[in-house]
């Protein structure tokens, strides 16, 4: 039996993939095809990918094509694969003709001709890019979003609604449309993100999405459950995306994590301890509360693995003179496990991410919510494992992608949960109103 592997994205399938594997089956009598994974895609700068590897491998499995198929996820993949399944021919498509040179002292390597004129990156530059506004009043993180925007396929940012024009950088500024009027912003856009302080989110989104534009929203989206319940309502009845921006669940190594603990690698959780603080904006002289900026944050990994329902909680907080908590703890009381948020503008611990199972554990150190990096640990630490995976631009480029691609399928392809957005907004109410909440 002679066996043929071959590797490729395939993102958008189009007849270009369908031919090319066709050619590749030809070759012999067992034809494996590597998809590669998300993770490796955006490690090689495919950033612009707009399908989900399960949405790529189901498209390549409908062909009939393929024998077998695997995913690629690292660098030096291809040798190995070669050599644990006894492949006869490496085929790939023509425009990688001389890269591939290399792997001939394992198999015989074949360049097959592509179909002219047809590509997924034609295909993506065919579809008309969503017209993404911004609305928000801090100059640095705005226009690190707008620069980071031009990474990404599908979408173009040519408006921004601000009360701080002034202080915008000049990129921002020369943007087409600048303007302090939100209803005369939202007028020509498709979709529109907000970055604004929490207590405004409610209205901005709301009047948004009844306008008929796409939301991602800063976390959390709003203050209380009800008011976040009232508006992924409005969005499910208009057909419109309503997404909650939480940078960290975008990145390749937090998704990876989340599905290494949800397959049982450390065993049964029974503890999710996180950490976020951040001494910068009181050093500055700027006035933030802490739970409200590290919140959403520190609860969604205890959210998306033990669950929102929890039977119970306690906050201890540290308030300033001006009201601000400058330090807050969250206990979380589960059936069967615990969790523990501990966030704070105006004290320093280490922003770790600890995961407590039965068999091992997890460990993201500090910035965990910008990690690139984990370990899993057990009691024999010849068992240990260190993962890495590559983030640029903080994740908000990813963000962008999970959003586009959500506004073009019509449907929330992001890694936030609703139930998740819901349970972050109760629980801001819940601090907001002194529920459960010892001063300290």
């Amino acid at each position: 039996m002679i066996k043929v592997i071959t590797y490729g994205t395939f993102d958008l399938l189009h007849i270009g993939h369908i031919k090319l594997l066709e050619r590749a089956k030809q070759l012999g009598d067992f034809l494996i095809v590597g998809v590669t994974a998300d993770g490796y895609d955006q490690l090689r700068g495919k950033i612009n990918v707009q399908q989900s590897l399960i949405e790529r491998i189901e498209a390549v499995k409908a062909t009939g094509l393929a024998d077998q198929i695997i995913v690629e996820e690292y660098e030096g993949q291809k040798i190995d694969d070669i050599k644990k399944y006894g492949v006869d021919i490496f085929a790939i498509g023509s425009d990688w003709k001389g890269k591939f040179d290399y792997i001939s002292d394992y198999c015989r390597v074949i360049y097959l001709e592509r179909t002219r004129g047809i590509s997924s990156s034609e295909i993506r530059s065919k579809n008309r890019n969503v017209n993404l506004g911004i609305k928000g009043d801090l100059a640095d993180f705005l226009s690190r979003f707008q620069r980071e925007s031009k990474y990404v396929n599908g979408v173009e940012i040519n408006s921004i609604c601000t009360d701080n024009i002034i202080a915008m950088s000049e990129e921002v500024k020369s943007l087409p449309f600048v303007t302090d009027d939100y209803s005369e912003f939202l007028k020509n856009l498709d979709a529109v993100y907000i970055h604004g302080s929490i207590s405004s989110h409610y209205e901005l989104t709301k009047k948004a999405l009844e306008s008929g534009k796409n939301v991602l929203c800063e976390s959390p989206v709003c203050e209380t459950k009800e008011q976040c319940a009232e508006l992924f309502k409005i969005a499910d009845e208009n057909n419109l995306v309503l997404m909650d921006a939480i940078r960290s669940a975008y990145s390749t190594a937090y998704e990876r994590l989340i599905l290494m603990v949800k397959t049982g690698a450390i065993g049964r959780v029974l503890s999710v301890d996180v950490t976020c603080t951040n001494m910068n904006s009181f050093i500055e002289n700027k006035r933030y509360n802490s739970f409200k900026n590290w919140g959403p944050n520190a609860m969604l990994p205890i959210f998306q693995l033990l669950g929102t329902d929890y039977d119970d909680f306690k906050i201890y907080s540290r308030f300033d003179k001006n009201g601000d908590d400058v330090f807050t703890r969250v206990n979380f009381g589960y059936k069967s496990s615990t969790a523990s948020v501990k966030v704070a503008e105006g004290a320093k611990s280490e922003g770790e991410l600890i995961i407590t199972g039965d068999k091992g554990y997890i460990y993201v150190p500090a910035p965990w919510w910008k990690t690139d990096y984990f370990e899993v640990r057990y009691e024999n630490q010849n068992e240990n494992k260190r993962f890495f995976y590559q983030l640029d631009g903080e994740g908000i480029r990813y963000e962008l992608v999970a959003f586009i691609r959500a506004i073009e399928n019509k449907k929330i392809i992001g890694n936030i949960d609703k139930e998740v957005s819901l349970a972050i907004c109760d629980m801001m109410d819940n601090f907001n109103s002194g529920k459960n909440l010892v001063k300290i």
